[in-house]
């Protein structure tokens, strides 16, 4: 703050620096008593060092004005015009009286030819004016440019700019003054600093403008010197709001918002800034209401400084950082509103004390100005921005508090939003997560691996899924999907077509049949949320589709069946290494309706690799689908290697930067069943068959040694049998598997399909599948090209 210098002011320093005597004024300018500065160096109640031209009058012994920055007994900063003047001891030595600036003498006022009201309007002009000769050397100056310079008019006087002021930038106004007096035109220069005598920068705008007489000779130049600094800082507020605007929010980061935040400020106008987030906040939670009478947890985010590596800081970024009840901070948060302090206010006192390491902070670096500034959005508060000044010397105005308020404004805006956004993402991946599979199934058909990587930040999670669903038979269905869209609602409706799939999986449909119902699902979904009605009749709006690949993998006879809607062909490594993508028909995506779609069948060998994954894998951000297929076959070509190797192969070869979507990649290694698991026995269509099929079975579970199932598996194929021979068609067949667990399936021409259901009391019939089903493990019914297959399963005995 600007002090007034009290009349009574008198300090004397010995020649060693120490204070001899301390005043009255002096006591009631800095709040220190003479017991606590007497002996003590005067340098310790300097804010800063002293301007160039006192240190060097100093040294010189010279008399000398200034302005000083003086730190008082409560931590203000306090700026005062002094002036030195050096004294003589009785010993021979050197003392300095120090005591307010007096008025400069006016100068200039007894030059021949002279008015005086002319003097005095020069003498009294506001703004700093100065007059000199043709050789560029000082002849008069008005009282504010001596305060200035801190020099008198009558050292200065016939001598040049760099002789007065041997720093820059006084060697470039010499220069452009010489060239006033050599061409005779005006020069106009605009400067931004600190002058000799000032403790404080300033923008000045400078006219050097030539004296001539009655016959047009130069005979001289004039300074005029006008203060801009107001409209200086009013540009440069405005350059801060504009790069603020530019900088804050480019990502939906939370911290990296906070940390743009803080270098905007630090750049600008403040030298240590700290951003300070709720701790709900600072997770992506809503914020919660802060409690007027609790003390406050905050989240230390983000932290900027002009020292290289913040070593004003007390806390580290992540940090919680603690403020009590009653503290600035805390009364800053719970009011919104910002506010200005010194360190020496009595509740800022207490705040800095209250941790040894923001006092020794605060002491060390001479921090003399603090700005609370609450970030609020849409009426609430997010958290608290400390704007601080050590090497800036002014404090914190008015205006310096509008800009800062404008700022954290906009910077609360995109806080919030990268908040929102992290929490929509974290519950999107959470549902997308919970939604896919845990971990891969244990399957005689297939070995599989697979990948699921969500897109990069700046994007929102997407509705890719895949799926690997045990079928009746030792079969395996493998599936891999994508939604179109991103975020909640693409996760969402991803879960209800994978709930969808494993619930037609169950029913054992065809690749092509699947998928039609699918497409029926889609439809229906699309109707539902999509906002157009047309007419009596909902049509779909497009805003729900989704592409897929079904396939089936049967380890007894190698044969996989596929299909798919929209989606990319998976691609086929045989054993010797061999890689080619499947020409499967493409189908159409899912959701259009009204277009069939068609089963292609492969025989595959025993150890071939399939991989089925989603367009976000080959259509990457820097090469088109062509260019991603050739690198997926690259990634896949050479010998076999484990299959989770293989995936991180595939996901580094083929994915040469942050990808735009989310990719799901599925691996699956075939196996087959070998001949000794499996027996197919054809039966006639005759009750005396089941009486056969059972001596059979038996036989065939004596030689696998599982003898321990005889009597269930007897029972399952007997009613089992009985059903195709009573109810079905021919031709009919027994088939046993001997897998993870014992399957049992009868085959027939008919494809009615057997139902459970309780039988009353005097029927007699209905308690067969009854049975079956209490025996068995599972059990079901699935339709086949020539009729229909009832299929029951039991745990292998231990």
């Amino acid at each position: 703050m600007q002090g007034r210098v009290p009349e009574d002011l008198a300090v004397v320093v010995d020649t060693g620096g120490a204070i001899l005597v301390w005043s009255a004024g002096a006591r009631r300018l800095l709040g220190y008593e003479p017991a606590e500065v007497v002996g003590r160096p005067a340098r310790t109640l300097l804010a800063t060092d002293l301007p160039a031209s006192a240190r060097r009058h100093l040294a010189d012994g010279h008399r000398w004005s200034s302005e000083v920055a003086l730190r008082h007994r409560n931590g203000d900063r306090v700026v005062v015009q002094l002036q030195g003047i050096p004294l003589a001891d009785a010993g021979g030595g050197s003392l300095w009286l120090v005591t307010g600036a007096a008025q400069a003498p006016l100068s200039g006022r007894r030059q021949p030819g002279a008015a005086a009201l002319w003097d005095l309007t020069l003498a009294q002009l506001p703004m700093p004016v100065a007059i000199y000769d043709r050789e560029g050397r000082f002849v008069a100056a008005n009282e504010v440019m001596t305060r200035i310079m801190g020099l008198p008019v009558e050292e200065m006087r016939g001598l040049t700019l760099p002789e007065i002021e041997p720093n820059p930038p006084f060697d470039e106004y010499d220069r452009l003054q010489r060239q006033v007096l050599r061409t005779g035109e005006r020069v106009f220069h605009e400067q931004h600093g600190k002058a000799p005598g000032e403790t404080r920068e300033h923008s000045w705008s400078m006219y050097f403008s030539p004296l001539r007489d009655e016959t047009g000779a130069v005979q001289g130049l004039s300074a005029v010197v006008f203060d801009t600094t107001e409209q200086y800082w009013a540009r440069r507020h405005l350059a801060v709001l504009n790069d603020a605007s530019m900088r804050i929010g480019t990502t939906l980061d939370v911290v990296r918002t906070a940390e743009e935040l803080a270098e905007v400020a630090v750049g600008g106008f403040a030298d240590y800034v700290t951003v300070d987030l709720l701790e709900s906040v600072a997770l992506g939670d809503e914020p919660r209401p802060i409690p007027p009478n609790q003390p406050v947890t905050v989240s230390r985010t983000a932290q900027r400084s002009i020292l290289e590596g913040c070593p004003e800081a007390a806390f580290a970024p992540g940090d919680p950082v603690l403020y009590p009840v009653g503290t600035p901070p805390q009364r800053a948060l719970v009011a919104g509103r910002a506010a200005r302090h010194t360190p020496g206010d009595p509740g800022m006192r207490e705040w800095i004390t209250a941790t040894q390491a923001r006092a020794d902070s605060v002491a060390r670096y001479m921090i003399h100005a603090v700005m609370l500034v609450p970030l609020r959005a849409r009426g609430v508060t997010l958290g608290l921005v400390h704007f601080l000044r050590h090497r800036t010397p002014e404090s914190f105005s008015e205006d310096d508090q509008r800009l800062a308020e404008e700022i954290v404004a906009r910077a609360a805006v995109s806080v919030d939003n990268a908040r929102r956004y992290t929490r929509e993402r974290r519950t999107a991946l959470a549902l997308q997560r919970s939604l896919l599979p845990g971990r891969p199934p244990g399957l005689a058909a297939t070995e599989v691996a697979y990948r699921y990587l969500p897109t990069g930040a700046g994007g929102e999670v997407g509705g890719d899924w895949f799926d690997v669903i045990p079928l009746s038979g030792a079969r395996v269905a493998l599936v891999v999907g994508d939604v179109v869209g991103h975020g909640i609602r693409a996760s969402a409706t991803m879960g209800r077509l994978r709930t969808a799939v494993r619930t037609l999986a169950d029913v054992d449909l065809a690749p092509d049949e699947l998928l039609t119902q699918l497409d029926d699902l889609v439809i229906r979904l699309d109707r539902e949320e999509g906002p157009e009605v047309r007419g009596p009749v909902v049509e779909p709006s497009g805003e729900v589709g989704a592409t897929c690949l079904y396939a089936i993998y049967d380890p007894v006879t190698r044969r996989c069946a596929m299909a798919r809607a929209g989606h990319p062909p998976p691609a086929l490594v045989t054993p010797d290494g061999d890689v080619r993508f499947l020409d499967l028909p493409a189908g159409p995506p899912l959701g259009l309706g009204g277009l069939p779609f068609e089963s292609a069948e492969v025989e595959l060998p025993e150890g071939s690799l399939l991989a089925l994954y989603t367009d976000g894998l080959v259509e990457t951000a820097d090469h088109d689908i062509e260019v991603g297929l050739d690198l997926l076959r690259q990634a896949l070509a050479g010998p076999p290697m484990p299959l989770e190797e293989m995936c991180d192969q595939v996901l580094h070869t083929v994915l040469t930067d942050r990808p735009a979507d989310d990719i799901a990649l599925l691996l699956a290694r075939t196996s087959a069943l070998d001949t000794s698991q499996v027996r197919t026995w054809q039966l006639p269509q005759h009750p005396a068959a089941v009486a056969g099929a059972r001596k059979m079975a038996c036989h065939q579970l004596e030689a696998w040694g599982l003898t321990d199932a005889a009597f269930g598996t007897e029972l399952i194929v007997s009613e089992l049998v009985t059903n195709a021979v009573r109810y079905g068609d021919g031709p009919i067949s027994l088939r046993l598997i001997r897998d993870a667990s014992l399957i049992c399936e009868v085959s027939d021409g008919s494809s009615t399909a057997p139902h459970l259901r309780r039988a009353r009391v005097y029927d007699e019939g209905g308690r067969g599948l009854l049975l079956v089903a209490q025996i068995s493990e599972r059990w079901g019914s699935r339709q086949t090209p020539t009729g229909k297959t009832i299929w029951a399963e039991q745990p292998l005995p231990t």
